[in-house]
C-alpha cells in the first residue's frame, strides 16, 4: 500500500523565490490546458487529448511570451498537466455514476491567491535526499528538512506544498507493506458525540478536547485586527498569516489527536464498528461550529486506514440503524429521544445511558453484519 509521509522544509530566501516561480508556472500551464478545453468544448471541437496538450506545452517554451517556462523543471509542468487530466477523469467518472460519493464539480482555474500551493516530483526529475539530509530538487536546491522519522522505503513522488500560514511542506509517497498487529479477543462499537466525543460499548468515554473553542478568543481578535487593515497594505498581509496561522495551529492539534486516539482503538481491539453519519448534513444545522470542530469525518477515516494497514476489521453501521433508541437488553425500539435526554428507561426496567447504549447496539449490528446473520452467533456483551 502506499503511504504519505509529511515532513516541514525550511528553504532559504532564495529557493523560496524558485519555488514561488514553480508554483506560478504549473498555475500558468493549468489553466492555460483547462482554457484549451474549455474552447474546445464550446466550440463543439474535438476532445483535447491528453497527448495533445502536452505537445502544446512544448510548443509554449518556446514562445517567446512563455519562454519563462523553461526555468523550471519540466517535470513540474507535466505533473500540472497530469494534476487537470485527473481532474477531468474525476468529473467525467462523478457524471455518468462511475464515481462513488459527493459529486465532483467540474475542473476550476487555479489562483495565486489560493490557500495551498503544491509541485510535485517524480523520479523522473531526479529528486534525492542526501547524504546530509536534505532534499534535493531540480532548478530549486537543497532544502534543509525537518526529519521526525526515516522513510520506510525510497519515495516514488515528493510534492512541496505551501500553505495559507506560509510553511512549507514536502510530502513524499513510499510504498510499505502491511503491518499485520497481534490478533486481541476484543471488539468494540464507537458512538460519536459532542459533549463527549466518543463512548465504546466496554464503557470507555473519550472528551471532546475542542481545540477551536479554546482558541475562539484568540482567533476572534487576530480576525478582528485583520478587519480594520486596509486592503493591499503590508499590514494586512502581516495579519492574514496571523489569522492563518492560528487555524493551522488548531488543525495540526485535531489532526495529531486523532491519531493518537485512532491508533489505541485500533491496536486494543479485533474489530471495530462506527455509526456511519451524515457529516455533511450535520454541518448545515446549529450545530455546525461543533461538527467541524469535532472532526468527526477525519477520525472515522483514520480508523478505517489504519484497520487496513494493520489487519483489522472495521465497518459502519446504516446511519438508519436505531442505534440511540434500541433497548441494547430486549431489543424494543422506542421513540425518538431528544439531545437534552441523556437516560431513558425501557419498558424491560432497564435504564440505559444513551451514548453506551447507542456503542453497544453498534457493536451487535456490526457483529451481525461482519458475519452475516447467517446462523452465526452474535450475542451482546454482558
Amino acid at each position: 500500500m502506499q503511504l504519505r509521509y509529511n515532513f516541514r522544509v525550511y528553504p532559504t530566501p532564495g529557493q523560496q523565490l524558485a519555488l514561488a516561480r514553480a508554483f506560478g508556472c504549473a498555475r500558468v500551464v493549468y489553466n492555460d490546458a483547462l482554457t484549451v478545453r474549455e474552447t474546445a468544448r464550446r466550440e463543439g471541437l474535438p476532445y483535447v487529448t491528453d497527448a495533445e496538450l502536452s505537445k502544446a506545452l512544448t510548443a509554449a517554451k518556446k514562445d517567446p511570451g512563455r519562454v519563462w517556462l523553461g526555468k523550471v523543471s519540466s517535470v513540474v509542468l507535466q505533473q500540472a498537466l497530469a494534476d487537470l487530466n485527473t481532474a477531468y477523469r474525476n468529473f467525467f467518472a462523478s457524471v455518468t455514476g462511475k464515481r462513488k460519493g459527493t459529486r465532483v464539480g467540474a475542473p476550476r482555474y487555479r489562483s495565486r491567491r489560493d490557500n495551498r500551493q503544491a509541485i510535485r516530483f517524480t523520479k523522473n526529475a531526479r529528486f534525492q535526499v542526501t547524504a546530509g539530509g536534505k532534499l534535493r530538487l531540480p532548478k530549486i536546491g537543497d532544502v534543509t528538512v525537518r526529519w521526525s522519522r526515516g522513510l520506510p522505503s525510497e519515495p516514488s513522488s515528493v510534492t512541496i506544498v505551501k500553505d495559507a500560514a506560509g510553511r512549507y511542506f514536502a510530502s513524499f509517497v513510499v510504498e510499505v507493506g502491511a503491518e499485520l498487529l497481534p490478533e486481541a479477543d476484543t471488539e468494540v462499537g464507537i458512538d460519536l458525540g459532542l459533549s463527549t466525543f466518543a463512548v465504546l460499548s466496554n464503557g470507555k468515554t473519550i472528551a471532546s478536547p475542542r481545540f477551536l473553542r479554546q482558541a475562539e478568543r484568540r482567533l476572534k481578535k487576530a480576525q478582528r485586527v485583520l478587519s480594520r487593515k486596509q486592503r493591499g497594505s503590508a499590514n494586512r498581509i502581516k495579519a492574514r498569516l496571523r489569522v492563518a496561522k492560528t487555524h493551522a495551529r488548531v488543525a495540526d492539534m485535531r489532526r495529531d489527536w486523532a491519531h493518537k486516539q485512532s491508533t489505541t482503538i485500533i491496536r486494543e481491539n479485533q474489530a471495530v464498528f462506527v455509526e456511519d453519519l451524515c457529516v455533511k448534513g450535520l454541518a448545515r444545522t446549529r450545530l455546525a461550529k461543533s461538527v467541524h470542530d469535532a472532526g468527526w469525518g477525519m477520525f472515522v477515516r483514520m480508523l478505517e486506514d489504519k484497520a487496513v494497514r494493520y489487519g483489522r476489521a472495521f465497518s459502519k453501521v446504516d446511519r438508519w440503524f436505531p442505534s440511540t433508541r434500541m433497548c441494547s437488553v430486549c431489543g424494543v425500539v422506542g421513540d425518538k429521544k431528544r439531545l437534552h435526554v441523556r437516560t431513558w428507561t425501557c419498558t424491560c426496567g432497564i435504564v440505559h445511558d444513551r451514548d453506551l447504549n447507542a456503542a453497544v447496539n453498534v457493536l451487535a449490528a456490526g457483529r451481525a453484519e461482519r458475519l452475516n446473520a447467517c446462523g452465526g452467533a452474535v450475542s451482546l456483551p454482558a
